[in-house]
């Protein structure tokens, strides 16, 4: 199943690990640099008091930062264990996600659009994971409407399963642009977690519920 989900959320992640292995790094050195020293000073000129009270608080601090990372980690992931009991209530509902991007799977890949204006043409293009273009078509001029892609291709082959993004150019009767939002829907059907958020699958692909913008119950076969 394609993952869809905010970069920013895997590089704070990224960094928070390498940032708690840092820390541990560095405890486990001061303690073995500080071992050493004691064991390796002058009895007859041992360590200043102050010196050694000195290098003890900054044993603590490294020490509390480890715990205080381990703390906030667990924190974390029973809030995620929380935040996934409550969306499991979303499995077999219709999601809108203010997102471009749709699964296509089982079903047709499925958007919503609004233009703000009046529109004289609307023009919609779906591009692959690539950014390759992959079908074209125009759409009736309505300033709010919706599309599904079956996956034929312009050239009429079949597309494979995945993630594809609708982008529309809508022109009003004098040809200027006129700005549309896209969403894209489909029905819930798992939940999952990557660690630092909430991910829905949706049609063979998973969205971060932080995009989620509207619920309703799935329309009946």
């Amino acid at each position: 199943m394609t993952t869809v989900t905010d970069t920013a959320s895997t590089t704070k992640s990224t960094a928070t690990a390498a940032s708690s292995a840092g820390l541990l790094t560095d405890y486990n050195l001061f303690l073995k640099l500080l071992t050493t020293q004691m064991t390796n000073q002058d009895p007859l000129d041992p360590m200043d008091t102050s010196e050694y009270t000195a290098q003890l608080v900054q044993y603590s601090q490294v020490e509390q930062s480890i715990q205080q990372t381990g703390a906030l980690g667990d924190i974390l992931g029973q809030m995620l264990s929380q935040q996934m009991a409550q969306a499991s209530s979303y499995i077999g509902r219709e999601a809108r996600f203010d997102s471009p991007v749709s699964g296509l799977g089982d079903g047709p890949a499925s958007w919503t659009y609004y233009v703000n204006g009046t529109p004289g043409t609307i023009t919609a293009t779906v591009k692959d994971a690539l950014g390759g273009t992959v079908a074209t078509v125009q759409l009736e001029p309505d300033a709010q409407g919706a599309y599904q892609w079956d996956g034929t291709q312009s050239d009429g082959s079949k597309a494979p399963a995945g993630a594809y993004t609708l982008s529309i150019a809508a022109k009003d009767a004098s040809g200027a642009s006129l700005d549309t939002t896209i969403n894209s829907i489909g029905v819930v059907d798992d939940v999952v977690t990557d660690g630092t958020g909430i991910l829905l699958g949706v049609n063979g692909i998973r969205l971060s519920a932080s995009g989620l913008v509207g619920l309703k119950a799935a329309a009946a076969d």
